[in-house]
């Protein structure tokens, strides 16, 4: 019996590193795990390949995919939907393999709901004023524009009740390895491993 993989759902309000955190897991290849390509009605951009970075579909193909259901959670911005196809996630689970979804908290709550058992980890930044920093390192936001992050910040913040951990990100190193631990963690929680042993003391 194959034993399914762990759904990792990493989250966080905007600023706080996702993207960072995600990255250095790949590129340190601190655990494997397959990550979720997400379906866009974006057009591609110079390099993009569809399958790989995004499947690039049209929004007749992506309204299609919300009526039938076969997405874990979407959402739009700037004109454009962004969404996690099901299937894909679900067949990489059932072959063992672990998935990771980087998305942001109204992206996790409807995961939450689709797929209860997901291991939901929230990255928080150490405080506000690290926060802010962030974000305006980044040079791409008018004040007005990172004071409204600010402020949704403050409130997503208050949602990590809703997850099952919170790692702060102070720094990238730090993040990536209490998040390893969890994962590891996770791996050998009786919760997961019990079925295996009920089946082990039933064989002569």
């Amino acid at each position: 019996m194959v034993k399914s993989g762990l759904l990792l759902v990493l989250s966080g309000p905007s600023g706080v590193g996702k993207g960072t955190v995600k990255s250095a897991i790949v590129e340190k290849k601190v655990f494997p795990f397959q990550y979720s390509v997400s379906m866009t009605t974006r057009k591609p951009r110079p390099g993009e390949v569809d399958g790989v970075d995004y499947f690039f579909v049209t929004k007749e193909r992506f309204q299609e995919a919300i009526d039938n259901d076969e997405l874990l959670e979407y959402n739009e911005y700037v004109g454009n939907f962004y969404g996690t196809p099901i299937k894909p996630v679900e067949e990489q689970l059932a072959k063992g393999n672990d998935v990771l979804l980087e998305i942001d908290v109204n992206g996790a709550r409807k995961v939450r709901e689709k797929m209860p058992d997901g291991v939901f980890i929230f990255l928080t930044p150490p405080d506000i004023h690290t926060l802010r920093s962030r974000l305006e390192n980044r040079g791409t936001e008018s004040e007005e524009v990172i004071l409204g992050r600010i402020a949704q910040a403050r409130k997503e913040i208050l949602v990590m009740e809703d997850y099952d951990y919170a790692v702060v990100n102070d720094t990238v190193a730090n993040a990536v390895s209490h998040i390893k631990a969890i994962v590891d963690a996770e791996h050998v929680s009786v919760k997961r491993v019990i079925d295996s042993y009920r089946k082990m003391v039933q064989e002569d």
